[in-house]
């Protein structure tokens, strides 16, 4: 009776996460871009919508990100594992890297005020886009990886910045390997790894060590929203094979193009309501 009632009571809510992760999904098979880009931003302006705070509403929306990354990480390892699409050696030399890199970033998002995330992300976004608009299809920078110093460098970058803005580290570590000539079907491979090496330990620091915010959506606990992962997770998982199908019919490229313009709008968006 009592979930009866929960239920009613945030029908909104549940049909509003519902739809974030049927977006997320179609979007991540139809444009192979990671779910956090494209979850994050979607929950900051959704928690807004039902009266959360920008601040509050961009901390619960990186860490729920984090936590739906998990289970779709282990499912794309096993699929890209198939294809030998993994490069483990660079995961062996990356993953130490990576994990330090998440363990500050991930304690700095349950200590920093939302409004620095919500510029970090629109940052980022906005690289992103301008990235897929004018560098893909370009030739490398580089002939090849720089040495441990610079791999090592990489790796942690990747786990600071991919935490901290709930993202699976396939947006910032497959444009990064790839302008050293990696190829692109092995980065995108290992990129999944990595995102499981993200989003477990950020999840669980956000989940056991985050305060939760006295206006954070219902079924908030830390600064995860179970709620938005119960929502979001399973309809992801089983959407994107949709977007796939739907991407075989349509021009990838043209695509690509289009998504990168609203995830620029969507950046600078979020940079607007920071600064103005």
């Amino acid at each position: 009776m009592e979930s009866i009632e929960f239920i009613t009571s945030h029908l909104f809510t549940i049909l509003g996460l519902a739809a974030t992760g049927v977006f997320a999904g179609v979007l991540a098979g139809l444009l192979g871009v990671g779910g956090g880009i494209v979850i994050v931003p979607v929950l900051f302006f959704l928690f807004q919508s039902f009266g959360v705070s920008a601040e509050s509403s961009m901390l619960v929306a990186t860490a729920t990100s984090l936590a739906t990354i998990v289970p779709t990480s282990i499912s794309s390892i096993r699929s890209h594992r198939r294809k030998g699409n993994v490069d483990f050696g660079l995961l062996k030399r990356w993953a130490g890297w990576v994990f330090a890199g998440v363990l500050v970033g991930s304690w700095l998002v349950t200590r920093v005020d939302g409004r620095w995330l919500t510029v970090l992300f629109g940052v980022i976004a906005t690289l992103s886009a301008l990235n897929m608009l004018f560098r893909t299809g370009k030739s490398a920078l580089f002939d090849q990886l720089p040495g441990r110093l610079g791999q090592a460098v990489m790796g942690s970058s990747v786990g600071f910045f991919s935490s901290m803005v709930g993202i699976g580290g396939g947006t910032i570590s497959v444009p990064l390997l790839t302008l050293y000539a990696y190829p692109a079907h092995r980065a995108v491979g290992t990129a999944a790894a990595i995102g499981l090496i993200i989003s477990l330990p950020a999840a669980l620091t956000m989940l056991v060590f985050g305060s939760t915010p006295a206006d954070a959506p219902a079924g908030t606990y830390g600064l995860v929203n179970v709620l938005g992962f119960l929502c979001i997770m399973p309809l992801t998982v089983l959407c994107a094979p949709l977007g796939v199908a739907i991407g075989h019919k349509l021009d990838a490229v043209k695509l690509k193009r289009v998504f990168a313009v609203v995830l620029l709008i969507t950046g600078l968006r979020m940079l607007m309501q920071v600064f103005l």
